[in-house]
């Protein structure tokens, strides 16, 4: 009998009351490793109500002292960051190296949290009118909420519950119940760190979860990250409840390559960008638009590449790319494969089939490599999420800015060229959230924010760095006017804040 992770609320593990779970899998076994407890709405408002009564409390501490606790989360995650990452490992299946990354892209959205203190610093004019002044200042909203994603367990969570719990608010979390493990233990951290409890809850569940945060009339936001059909339905849903919504959804991210790129150089990006957490990222590089005589030369050099990859386990050292997360996403992704050969286009590089001795039951796809694709293809409109990469050929720099436009996402895109007009063409142009130049993955850091445009992102806010700040809080403007009053004896001791 496979054991049971179970919710985290009021500072301790809870078991579920639901009756209901469902199975987490090693991806490169294919095995059962435990289950996962699936909440029901009333489980949800219990975790709501904790949080709630712990609202006061937390909001009325200083942001100095939420800031102290942030610091010391900071220093537990670094110490916890190979613990995190075989958690990651074992139930997502993304090779270690990639599972710590992850960690590390998290811990710097705790680090520009630990500036809370400067970034709550509102605005102040003195004398807009004889004895009068003006300030504003920003108050956390309440209990708020985050819904994430699978492929990232602990980085996505972090672009969320650090910036929200140093703004004073606290935080209801509903992971991926397909990798749930890393969560937990970071609930078990932010205890550590000194975080009161009830602030910060984990409840693991599927859509009856979702549902009822939804509907929660206690909970005020909603952060989230995943396809675009649940991030609509999400923003929809969360809005008519009078919730504020951020809520990210997929992506179809171009990589334009121009005749005068430095070509190793792309094609090592494009290797990393499309097949790094096997293509299970929301800003993987899927479509490499080669303009010109890139194409026969990019080719050449991705071919190879792609066919040496080094896939394996999570626990190989060796390893480059490691197996899809479920069998459902394997069968989805040679689904989109097999599509692409049916509609005409030159599959380079065929991973189906791929087996490894002692994974025969993994969830194991080799790299795809297609060339000639062309837009009217189900491989170039939908987002695969996997080691699909497609190469578009193009005959010049506008044709290619009007395919990179003309599609319905808008999250990221690249352009790798030595010609600084073409880049700064380009950055200016694009209809794209998120913009590389000569960079793959153009993920910004921390302090600044993440998200993409058209129907990449539904809300009007992006997430972690100042626009984190602002979702997270509500701004007050307060004018004040004072009469003459007594004034206080002198002090002679060194002010200090209390």
């Amino acid at each position: 009998m496979s054991a049971t992770i179970n919710h985290f609320i009021g500072g301790e593990i809870v078991a579920g009351t639901s009756g209901r779970s469902s199975a987490v899998f090693n991806p490169a076994t294919g095995e059962e490793s435990q289950r996962v407890a699936l909440a029901s709405a009333a489980e949800v408002d219990a975790a709501v109500q904790t949080a709630k009564d712990a609202f006061p409390g937390w909001a009325g501490t200083t942001p100095l002292n939420r800031a102290r606790v942030m610091f010391k989360f900071k220093e537990l995650l670094e110490a916890n960051r190979d613990k995190l990452a075989t958690l990651i490992g074992r139930e997502h299946g993304k090779v270690l190296a990639d599972a710590a990354g992850e960690v590390t892209r998290g811990i710097e959205v705790v680090e520009f949290a630990c500036g809370i203190p400067q970034l709550l610093k509102g605005e102040f004019t003195e004398s807009v009118g004889t004895g009068v002044d003006s300030y504003s200042l920003r108050q956390p909203l309440g209990v708020v909420a985050g819904i994430t994603p699978f492929n990232f367990p602990a980085m996505v969570p972090m672009w969320m519950f650090p910036v929200a719990l140093a703004c004073g608010n606290c935080f209801l979390l509903k992971p991926s119940e397909r990798d749930p493990s890393a969560p937990l233990l970071m609930a078990d951290l932010l205890m550590e760190a000194g975080l009161p409890k009830g602030v910060f809850n984990v409840v693991n569940g599927d859509k009856e979860a979702v549902d009822a945060i939804l509907r929660h009339p206690d909970i005020e936001a909603v952060s989230f990250v995943g396809s675009t059909a649940i991030a609509e339905y999400v923003y929809h849903q969360g809005t008519a409840h009078n919730k504020r919504v951020q809520a990210l959804g997929g992506a179809k991210n171009h990589m334009i390559v121009l005749p005068d790129a430095d070509m190793d150089q792309a094609t090592d990006a494009l290797m990393g960008a499309a097949y790094g957490s096997a293509g299970e990222r929301c800003m993987a590089v899927s479509v490499a638009v080669a303009v010109g005589d890139a194409g026969d030369a990019l080719m050449e050099r991705l071919a190879p590449k792609v066919r040496s990859l080094k896939i394996g386990p999570y626990s190989d050292p060796e390893a480059e790319m490691g197996p899809l997360v479920t069998s459902q996403a394997l069968e989805r992704v040679t689904g989109y494969v097999d599509s692409g050969v049916e509609e005409g286009a030159k599959l380079a590089v065929d991973g189906r089939g791929l087996q490894l001795q002692g994974y025969e039951k993994g969830y194991f796809l080799g790299g795809c490599l297609f060339d000639q694709v062309e837009p009217e293809m189900k491989i170039y409109k939908e987002e695969i999420f996997g080691p699909v990469l497609s190469v578009v050929r193009r005959p010049d720099y506008e044709s290619a800015l009007e395919l990179v436009n003309g599609h319905e996402y808008g999250n990221g895109a690249a352009i790798f060229t030595r010609d600084g007009d073409a880049a700064r063409n380009f950055t200016s142009r694009c209809k794209i959230g998120m913009v590389g130049v000569n960079v793959p993955i153009p993920v910004p850091m921390a302090f600044h924010s993440f998200g993409g445009w058209k129907r990449s992102l539904f809300g009007d806010h992006h997430m972690h760095g100042p626009e984190g700040v602002r979702f997270y809080t509500r701004m007050k403007t307060v004018t004040s006017r004072w009469p003459t009053g007594l004034r206080s004896g002198a002090e002679f001791v060194m002010p200090t804040m209390k």
